[in-house]
């Protein structure tokens, strides 16, 4: 992916009850899905408000979260709401809703198309106007809620990349400092290619599977001292490694709108489809080295029916290991 010539800073977000079930296997962080498809949802929105522009990446840096949960032990429990009665009068079930609330900055790569933009002042204008739109949103199913009292309101602004190599990296310098303290989620395909190889070289019959679900848990091994036995948690690869859902993969064929009978929407192609899962990693945004370190965007292979999204981390993360010998 090349480099962005445009991104909206979206500083210090409130987000109250957002989605902590970020899929079937995963939870305690929305997933990068949900923030794409409210990309999504605000290109439209903004269309409708006559600002003809598009999102083509967001990256999100989490400040601060408190997930919703009762704690005992290694047992966590989501706090759930009573809903009211049904229309017979008898308690309506209980439906699982894993909440949480968040502190995030957003930054959108954006596309500004035929808009023109003369000066800081249009430029904080445009930023303004977006973040106006955005407050009427929900992100990854929560409500985005106004600066604690008290607090200094961190402004929406664009920045607009420059081809000069000396000052793209003034820039990114900036956005960095502006992001601190926080960590970003960012996609490491290769740790999982990386650890299937290293299970292999033990059991030749492991699988992407075996590799996902070693990655995802804690593993206690033990080792012979002078004192007797030790047991310790095993560690593969350095970093804050997460399990995460990154799209979704085709289980039938792509049938015409309308065909499939009770589909939501009736004007659109259909497909059944299961999810994608990959490792992801959190690290802090003064790691980065590029603003496509940041940028989550869609790749999607409509000739495999595969529906995902990347980021390219890894590249950096490649060229800082290869640096070390």
């Amino acid at each position: 992916m090349s480099e962005p010539d445009t991104l909206l800073v979206l500083p210090r977000l409130r987000i109250q009850n957002a989605n902590a079930i970020s899929g079937v296997f995963t939870w305690g962080f929305p997933a990068m899905t949900a923030f794409v498809g409210m990309m999504h949802a605000l290109e439209r929105k903004c269309a409708a408000a006559n600002l003809d522009v598009a999102f083509n990446g967001i990256g999100v840096v989490c400040h601060q979260h408190e997930a919703q949960v009762t704690q005992g032990g290694y047992t966590r429990a989501f706090h759930l709401t009573r809903n009211p009665v049904g229309k017979d009068g008898k308690t309506a079930a209980i439906v699982e809703e894993g909440r949480i609330h968040l502190e995030i900055s957003l930054v959108l790569e954006v596309d500004l198309k035929d808009l023109r933009l003369s000066g800081e002042e249009e430029a904080r204008a445009f930023a303004q106007q977006v973040a106006d739109v955005l407050a009427t949103l929900r992100i990854a199913g929560g409500t985005i809620q106004p600066p604690m009292p008290g607090r200094k309101q961190r402004l929406p602004w664009l920045l607009q990349v420059d081809e000069a190599q000396d000052v793209r990296d003034c820039q990114l310098r900036r956005l960095k400092q502006q992001l601190l303290p926080g960590f970003s989620l960012v996609l490491r395909d290769d740790l999982l290619q990386q650890h299937r190889g290293l299970m292999q070289q033990k059991d030749p019959d492991a699988d992407l599977l075996d590799a996902w679900l070693d990655l995802s848990r804690l593993n206690h091994d033990c080792r012979e001292t002078e004192e007797g036995v030790e047991w310790f948690i095993r560690r593969d690869h350095a970093g804050w490694l997460v399990p995460i859902p990154i799209g979704f993969a085709a289980l039938s064929e792509l049938y015409e709108a309308g065909q499939v009978e009770a589909a939501r929407d009736q004007t659109t192609p259909f497909r059944f489809v299961e999810g994608i899962y990959s490792i992801g990693q959190w690290v802090s945004p003064h790691r980065f080295k590029s603003f496509n370190d940041f940028i989550w965007y869609v790749d999607n292979d409509l000739d495999t029916g595969t529906y995902r999204l990347n980021n390219d981390y890894h590249k950096t993360a490649q060229r800082d290991a290869e640096k070390e010998f």
